[in-house]
Order: C-alpha cells, then sequence, then structure tokens
C-alpha cells in the first residue's frame, strides 16, 4: 500500500520516531555508524579489505611517474568523477519504484551530496534498496576491473575501491539505523524545501507482526 505523508501524520497506525534536520545528517550517520552491528561490522571489514588489498598491489607496482599518475587516478579523480555516477544509481531504483519529484542536492558545510523524493513517503526495503545499489555496483564492477586487468590499473583501481567504499559511509549509518530498528516497520519521507527527513514506525496489524 503506498501512503502520503498525511497518512503519516494523521493516522494513529503511524508514530514519529526521528525528525533529521539535513544541517544535524552528518552528526546522525556519525551516531549511528558507531553502532556496532552486523551491517556496520561487514562495511568496515570490507574497508579493510579493500586498503589491504590497494597495499599489496601498490608494493608490486615499480614506483615511478607512472605509479604516481595512478595514485592521483585512484585516490582523487576517479571518486570525484564518480559522484556524478553513484548519486544516478540512488535515483534509478527510486525512479522504479515509484518516486517522483527526486532531486540532488550538496551541503557545502558538511560536504555530502544527497538524493531525495520530495514528500514521498518510502517504505524500508525501498529506501534499504536505493541506499545499497551504489555501493553494489560500483564495489562489484571494480573488483572484476581489477581482476581482469594489469598492471598500473590494478592499483589505481583498488585505491578508487577503498575510497568509494569510505564514501558509501552515509548510506551505511542509514542501513544501520533501518537494522537497529529491524523490529519496526519504518516508512520515511523528505520535506527537501524545507531539507528534513522525517521517520515514522507503522504499529498495528504489521508493527505486531514485526514485533513477535
Amino acid at each position: 500500500m503506498r501512503y502520503s505523508t498525511e497518512d503519516l501524520d494523521n493516522n494513529k497506525e503511524f508514530t514519529k520516531i526521528a525528525e533529521v534536520p539535513y544541517s544535524e545528517l552528518v552528526a546522525f550517520i556519525f551516531k549511528y555508524l558507531k553502532n556496532v552491528t552486523f551491517v556496520t561490522f561487514s562495511f568496515w571489514a570490507f574497508c579493510v579489505i579493500s586498503l589491504l588489498l590497494a597495499i599489496v598491489i601498490r608494493i608490486n607496482i615499480p614506483s615511478g611517474l607512472t605509479a604516481f599518475f595512478h595514485s592521483l587516478l585512484g585516490f582523487i579523480l576517479m571518486p570525484v568523477l564518480v559522484i556524478p555516477l553513484h548519486e544516478l544509481l540512488h535515483i534509478i531504483p527510486y525512479y522504479l519504484t515509484g518516486a517522483g519529484n527526486i532531486r540532488t542536492g550538496m551541503d557545502m558545510k558538511q560536504f555530502f551530496f544527497y538524493v531525495t523524493a520530495h514528500r514521498y513517503v518510502a517504505g524500508p526495503a525501498q529506501f534499504i534498496l536505493v541506499a545499497l545499489i551504489p555501493f553494489l555496483v560500483i564495489s562489484l564492477t571494480l573488483i572484476i576491473l581489477i581482476i581482469g586487468l594489469s598492471g598500473a590499473w590494478k592499483w589505481s583501481l583498488s585505491a578508487f575501491l577503498f575510497v568509494h567504499t569510505t564514501m558509501c559511509a552515509g548510506d551505511v549509518a542509514l542501513m544501520n539505523f533501518y537494522f537497529l530498528n529491524r523490529k519496526k516497520k519504518i516508512y520515511t519521507w523528505d520535506d527537501a524545501d524545507e531539507k528534513v527527513a522525517y521517520f515514522y514506525e507503522k504499529k498495528g496489524l504489521d508493527g505486531e507482526k514485526g514485533k513477535r
């Protein structure tokens, strides 16, 4: 069933559990990134593995201008250039699952990019899908390329894999918020004009089932 923002505000089955202004989003992200769960443990483990992979590959790459150039590629140029693709990979599942009025933005003070669907209510599965897709698609593509290519490209791509993984920390923190509240059925919507994200718990029949 598709809910509207009015449904969440006016239906007794829904209780608001969080209201997060975009100006406080980084603090919200750090709060849930620090909570050790299966989600965050898997994320940090992947960070460490990708870093170790990059170090092993770098050891086997001769130093020189080529290695320096590929270091710039992996740590700076590729991560900057991938930002539009990363955000597009958030947009696509949003769009395919029915969201409208999708917007992108950047908070210069906190230096983060975001994709949101203005006043569109997203259920738990949809929200997690939107958050997870960029990490899965880009990481899998890079792993395939690292395996298939040779020489300095392995170094730049492995460095890029590590950096992009760290760039997904915000998405992982939001998934961890859902994981920590996995016994609740959480719906969320954003007011992109006011720059505030709202999270609601659905009680009633579905909510009672989730608590068993």
